[in-house]
């Protein structure tokens, strides 16, 4: 145990407090498995709590935010932005050790939360309150609007703890939304302290509520209470069904954000250059071990023109063994541990089986020698390099979701865009080649199921930065990332002889109309 006093991390009302049940859960730092906080654990009784105070806040007599002025909205979203920034060195310490990323990686998720609040500060302040649709006759006068949806259910994984709950925070409060948002019951933390913030910064009680706990109880109950108006959920395939399962009775919106197997295709042209050659490995690795793999958009596929094969793999390989694993706090290093000791067994799984399937293990694909900066208990795994991988291998085909790199290899581009679109999922993939235009036409059509997100660089997709709608199923659909906040539109239209326009009538109608 850790010694210390849980907090009060449940937050509904405007009110911290502890779990009705009395039950707690403690923190551990992944890099040396040892408690560091003890939080508390919510339950579905937690959640209706929650989800009541949401209720009140955006239809009842308390309802003032979904009425806010826009600037005014704007004004706090930019406000919480600024005390992010203020607090940009304990927050990304925080997160580094809830979620085992380095320094580094937590200060710049902080950098990236702050962007996301200014986006859509400016994007609220800046859109339009209605739009006037030609209706096809002089008699009617056609307006379309935006408004909140009502309360949403923000479900969050333990990857990019804060970061991810900022695409979904940011957005729905922007548009006049009232939320309750679940973190994931290992990486908490820094939504919990987002929250404060909130608070800090003006925002009215009961708009913003937090419950920490379980999937199975806390996650389970807001995906099927009937006051949830939309569930917005990322993280793996199997919770995300569940949720639109319980989501599907009451019919509310569902947001599914579940997951990529990304390929990371390398011709042979972007290699003719010593530049090009270390600039396409170097991103290789980037694109697969950063957060030790622990990403959606991870490019975990490599697909390699055949005739640079063997001088790719074997740099990228010696390479792979020199990232130096260790403790995130710890200057210098590069890649710190997986999340925890059932994520590390599931990535070693994973390996044994490609290796019984046949590929060639050529870095890594162990758990490292202990060391000072990389503890004994620490949930570490070297980043480990597959080769001569094919299509019926698990560890091809589903994410593995840690320090895992394969390799796949092509001859003709008909058959590198063959490869990359044999996948279940469609969340995002890369292209390394000399002849982008080229490629875009090749491209253009040749996409069955399609990808969110396709670049000629690895780049990691934000929520200000145009997005793809998601083509393959396993990814998820709509995305949780929408460039426009969560909103629902209404258009309404009046007969002109019978008065001027207005909205229809509705008790979850807020007045002036929110974009």
């Amino acid at each position: 145990m850790t010694g210390q006093q849980a907090q009060q991390t449940i937050h509904a009302g405007g009110e911290w407090r502890d779990a009705v049940s009395g039950a707690t859960r403690e923190i551990l730092d992944p890099a040396d498995a040892a408690p560091f906080a003890v939080v508390a654990e919510g339950d579905e009784k937690d959640t209706d709590l929650a989800v009541a105070a949401a209720h009140r806040a955006f239809d009842g007599g308390q309802g003032e935010w979904p009425r806010t002025p826009v600037a005014e909205r704007a004004a706090l979203l930019r406000r919480v932005a600024d005390l992010l920034v203020r607090d940009r060195e304990k927050l990304g310490l925080l997160e580094s050790r809830d979620a085992g990323k380095t320094l580094e990686e937590g200060r710049v998720d902080i950098d990236c939360v702050a962007d996301a609040f200014r986006y859509f500060a400016d994007l609220v302040a800046g859109e339009a309150p209605g739009r006037v649709v030609d209706a096809g006759s002089s008699d009617i006068h056609s307006v379309v609007v935006h408004e909140p949806v009502g309360v949403c259910a923000l479900i969050t994984p333990w990857n990019y703890p804060l970061l991810q709950a900022s695409w979904k925070i940011a957005p729905a409060l922007a548009a006049g939304n009232t939320f309750v948002v679940k973190p994931s019951e290992i990486t908490p933390l820094t939504t919990v302290a987002l929250i404060e913030l909130l608070v800090e910064a003006g925002l009215p009680a009961g708009v913003a509520n937090i419950v920490t706990g379980p999937g199975h109880s806390v996650g389970a109950r807001l995906a099927e209470h009937p006051d949830v108006d939309l569930v917005s959920f990322t993280g793996g395939l199997v919770s995300g069904t569940k949720v639109a399962q319980a989501a599907a009775p009451s019919v509310k919106k569902v947001a599914l954000e579940l997951g990529g197997k990304n390929p990371n295709v390398v011709f042979a042209d972007a290699c003719a250059t010593d530049e090009g050659f270390d600039t396409a490995v170097d991103q290789a690795l980037n694109a697969a071990f950063i957060h030790s793999g622990q990403v959606c958009s991870a490019g975990g596929r490599l697909i390699v023109e055949e005739s640079v094969r063997d001088r790719f793999v074997t740099e990228l390989a010696r390479r792979a063994g020199k990232i130096r694993l260790g403790r995130g706090t710890v200057d210098g290093v590069e890649c710190g541990p997986l999340v925890s000791e059932q994520q590390r067994a599931k990535v070693e799984a994973y390996v044994d089986s490609a290796l019984k399937e046949g590929a060639v293990l050529r870095s890594g694909g162990r758990r490292p020698e202990p060391s000072p900066e990389r503890p004994e208990n620490g949930y570490f795994y070297e980043p480990t390099v597959l080769d001569h991988c094919h299509r019926e291998m698990r560890v091809v085909r589903e994410e593995v979701f840690g320090p895992v790199l394969t390799v796949e290899t092509f001859r003709t581009e008909d058959e590198a865009v063959a490869l990359a679109n044999d996948t279940e999922y469609g969340l995002a993939g890369a292209v390394w080649t000399a002849d982008a235009g080229s490629l875009v036409h090749g491209l253009s059509g040749s996409q069955p199921r399609g990808a969110g997100n396709c670049a000629t660089s690895h780049d990691e997709p934000a929520p200000e930065r145009p997005q793809a709608s998601h083509g393959a199923r396993f990814t998820g659909v709509p995305p949780s990332c929408p460039r426009t906040p969560l909103s629902t539109t209404t258009s309404s239209s009046a007969a002109a002889p019978q008065g001027p326009s207005s909205r229809p009538g509705s008790p979850r109608t807020p007045t002036p109309p929110s974009p």
